[in-house]
């Protein structure tokens, strides 16, 4: 008896949780950091980058920002690498979702994706991080898989 009562409780705590409620506003600016991308015909692209690193933070991201500046995103740190579904829920414009690998490299590039869509965007493969960026930025910047990015989460910041 005590254990369907336990069980029953664990499964009824996360979906009244504060963590389960959802958000309905864009969270403050966080804290921003330098991120550079070298490409690789060797040109610096310099962002400030708003630093995701809660995962309520993570959980929020840009959901009901209006823009994103063309010199600004938001990094997500996962903390060690790990496949990364993401999502445009209640976003309301268009990213460029960055998945990079631990040591900094450009694992894949969603482009433009759609605002307030449900659809799972893949990391394809483990990530350390995710940079989303204004939509159509790494097209007119030429940003593509495997080029750089410098920053002091993987330990390559100068």
């Amino acid at each position: 008896m005590h254990r369907r009562l336990l069980l029953a409780t664990l499964l009824i705590l996360p979906l009244g949780g504060a963590d389960a409620a959802e958000p309905t506003k864009a969270q403050p600016v966080l804290p921003k950091e330098k991120l550079v991308i070298v490409t690789k015909d060797g040109i610096h692209h310099t962002f400030q980058v708003e630093m995701a690193m809660t995962p309520e933070q993570q959980r929020v991201g840009l959901m009901f920002r209006t823009s994103v500046p063309s010199d600004t995103g938001m990094l997500f740190d996962w903390g060690t690498p790990r496949d990364v579904p993401m999502w445009m829920e209640n976003t309301l414009v268009p990213l460029d979702m960055v998945f990079i690998n631990a040591d900094g490299t450009i694992r894949a590039i969603a482009e433009n994706t759609v605002p307030e869509s449900l659809a799972n965007i893949p990391s394809h493969g483990p990530v350390l991080a995710t940079l989303e960026l204004a939509g159509g930025t790494t097209a007119k910047l030429n940003i593509v898989v495997g080029d750089k990015v410098l920053q002091r989460i993987f330990g390559n910041a100068g």
